[in-house]
């Protein structure tokens, strides 16, 4: 009898299981070894001796950081993950993601949060609601049009610049091994709120999400903390529509994420960001290329007399290309920035130039299988007129006296990556 009971509960089980589909188990360990090399230079002239025989000033020339690291994440995102759907009948389905960053080049980081995506969903004929912590609309086009995928020494200047200045105003330090969620919303936003076209609409795709800044409100507000960044930090609206058909696709995005916020000063600092990406498969080459603008403004209440702190607007280009040799894929791209600091006229004084950057990358994938291929990228980066952009590792040499200006960032990475 109780054998009996037991089968009939295994019965019961199964059937609960059937209804669902199967949970996957999926993730990349990706390893390389890097190297990267950052060089900054004394600009100013050598002031020859005075009337007393003593120099007031000796250039000292230039200082080369360096470093090489065993690293993770060269060619894909090394992760941990678990998604699943279950079908609810007429054309409804719920399902979860559960995605976590991992560290293999050293184990310190592991399923300790799901920082890289955590979301619940419905879908159906109407499209997706998707909830949680997930990639911006504003980021996909700076990875999907990139043949780098923004990883590696590899990654574009136009996401390596609006990364900086999508930063939160006051940053919350990481805990041990896990991944601080709450220091920007440039490449994932948290507290998302999304909405994802259906994908039967003739190769037309788009979403918009809303994240909340889940700050507490006083009413009235005269009994606010004097903090800053107190009500309306960690913010996010944005959207992103596209057509893809064929060897064709191509989006526009637009987002804007709340940077800072200091309710008594009356300020709100934004980073907006507008991009438009494509790319085109000929068969013997894939070419991509994307055109970005990211202002970062300050909002006042009451415009100071002065004008306040002018915006800073970064503007990106980047053109790209992929040519599969073989069972290997050749992959290059040249990216741009400009910094323009909207710096007043001044007739009387020096009118430093705008900062910008280039940046030259090439590498090869070869695949070993579906699933595992080595891997190998150069990228140089030049920087002029004090911008100070690297492809990784150790920051640019200064002094307290500020005499040294960012130059050139060359950078390397071989390795192997391995998806499941």
């Amino acid at each position: 009898m109780k054998k009996s009971l037991v089968a009939l509960a295994a019965l019961a089980v199964a059937g609960v299981a059937s209804a669902q589909s199967s949970v996957t188990l999926f993730g990349v360990v990706d390893a390389s070894i890097s190297g990267y090399s950052n060089t900054a230079r004394d600009n100013r002239a050598t002031v020859f001796p005075n009337a007393f025989g003593i120099p007031t000033y000796l250039n000292q020339g230039s200082v080369k950081t360096s470093r090489t690291a065993l690293a993770n994440s060269g060619y894909n995102s090394s992760r941990l993950g678990f998604r699943g759907t279950e079908d609810l009948g007429g054309g409804l389905a719920a399902s979860f993601w559960l995605e976590a960053p991992i560290t293999n080049d050293d184990g310190q980081e592991g399923v300790a949060t799901f920082a890289r995506r955590a979301t619940v969903s419905l879908s159906g004929g109407f499209g997706e609601v998707r909830l949680g912590r997930d990639y911006t609309a504003t980021f996909w086009n700076d990875t999907v049009f990139d043949p780098f995928g923004t990883n590696g020494v590899g990654t574009n200047l136009i996401f390596s610049s609006s990364a900086l200045l999508g930063a939160f105003g006051t940053p919350a330090a990481s805990t041990g091994a896990a991944t601080n969620v709450g220091s920007s919303n440039y490449v994932r936003a948290s507290n998302v709120v999304g909405y994802f076209l259906p994908p039967n609409l003739g190769g037309f795709y788009g979403q918009v999400q809303y994240g909340f800044a889940e700050k507490t409100k006083y009413d009235s507000g005269i009994f606010t903390p004097n903090v800053a960044n107190s009500q309306r930090q960690g913010r996010y609206v944005g959207g992103r529509f596209g057509y893809a058909n064929g060897p064709l696709d191509v989006a526009l995005a637009y987002g804007s994420s709340t940077v800072g916020d200091d309710y008594y000063a009356g300020t709100t600092t934004k980073t907006n960001t507008l991009n438009l990406g494509a790319s085109y498969d000929f068969g013997p080459v894939k070419l991509f290329g994307e055109l970005s603008k990211v202002k970062n403004k300050v909002d006042y209440e009451v415009t100071p007399l002065a004008g306040g702190r002018p915006d800073v607007d970064v503007t990106g280009y980047l053109l790209g290309a992929t040519v599969p040799v073989g069972a290997g894929l050749i992959r290059a791209s040249w990216s741009h920035v400009k910094y323009d600091n909207n710096l007043p006229f001044n007739p009387f004084g020096v009118n430093n130039p705008d900062p910008k950057a280039n940046k030259l990358a090439l590498g090869y994938v070869h695949n070993l299988s579906k699933r595992t291929a080595l891997y190998a990228t150069i990228a140089r980066v030049s920087n002029k007129n004090g911008a100070g952009l690297t492809v990784g590792g150790p920051a640019f040499y200064n002094n307290t006296a500020g005499a040294f200006t960012p130059k050139s960032s060359t950078g390397y990475d071989f390795g192997i990556r391995h998806a499941f």
